[in-house]
């Protein structure tokens, strides 16, 4: 019984990617995440960007063929520092996901899994957290925690798996009365075994769609950090270069917001776009599978 409920999600599995490669918008959105992880990856190693620092021309040079987005006020590349927070932004976006999805995941498999005293604690627990407005939740925990990458990463992480949370324990409560788990149990499978071994892996699709949706929230929630002076330090990131461009609009000068914004606006889109089609090709309900 087992084994048949995993041939069927494997099925599931092989018939969602043959529906993201027929998506040609799914196909697009595959690779311009992948060149904005490229450039991340080519940045962190100093391939290019590594001098992102230097002073290429005079304070405020507008957009050239010397300088494709001109300089900011100390003379630096607006493209060099535009490529750097696309490193900062993949580095949010996926440690703050990550993060995110363990508590989640563990927290919701836990409750849906268990019930009683410990379901009404998670629950209590998560209920509380989302009873405090994102913004403010955020905010909090960044002071807490202090300025700083690290922090940065931290704060995002453990202020984002409320939702993932919830759905999680629901398709676990769905799943633990199956009669696959019951087979299981009657096999000898521990509650461990029972939960990450038979149960997870059939609702993994969930844990797909919102790791892409804490994805996009978190660079947005760090452009907002930054913006308030709480964000990324002593290096570039889109949220800085938009709260840098705050005085510098007043002034004519709009190349470093105009950078910012749709280096952040193409990433955000396709993590959207990507996002709704794992969502229509892995989610049974939609395919009327369940």
């Amino acid at each position: 019984m087992s084994v048949n409920h995993s041939s069927e999600s494997k099925s599931l599995w092989g018939h969602a990617w043959t529906e993201l490669k027929r998506d040609k918008a799914a196909v697009f959105s595959m690779i311009v995440i992948g060149g904005y992880v490229l450039l991340a990856a080519l940045t962190f190693f100093g391939v290019i960007a590594g001098e992102w620092s230097k002073e290429i021309g005079a304070s405020y040079s507008a957009p050239s063929l010397d300088a494709l987005f001109g300089t900011d006020i100390f003379g630096r590349s607006v493209v060099y520092k535009t490529l750097k927070g696309a490193e900062m932004a993949i580095g949010i976006g996926f440690s703050t996901a990550t993060i995110s999805t363990i508590i989640g995941v563990t927290l919701g498999l836990t409750a849906g899994y268990f019930g009683g005293k410990v379901d009404e604690f998670i629950v209590w627990f998560y209920t509380s957290m989302a009873s405090i407005p994102y913004i403010m939740l955020l905010f909090a925990v960044t002071m807490v925690l202090g300025k700083g990458t690290s922090s940065l990463f931290l704060a995002l992480g453990i202020t984002s798996w409320v939702g993932l949370c919830r759905l999680v324990r629901g398709e676990v409560m769905r799943h633990k009365q199956r009669e696959y788990i019951q087979a299981a149990a009657a096999l000898g499978a521990g509650n461990i075994r029972r939960m990450f071994k038979h149960i997870l892996p059939n609702i993994f699709h969930i844990v797909i769609i919102q790791f892409s949706l804490r994805f996009q929230q978190a660079i947005k929630s760090e452009v907002i950090l930054s913006y308030l002076g709480l964000g990324v330090q002593g290096q570039p990131s889109w949220g800085t270069m938009i709260d840098d461009s705050k005085l510098e609009l007043a002034r004519g000068v709009w190349w470093q917001l105009t950078a910012a914004t749709v280096a952040m606006f193409v990433l955000v889109l396709a993590l959207n776009l990507l996002g709704d089609a794992l969502r229509d090709s892995l989610d049974p309900k939609l395919k009327g599978k369940a």
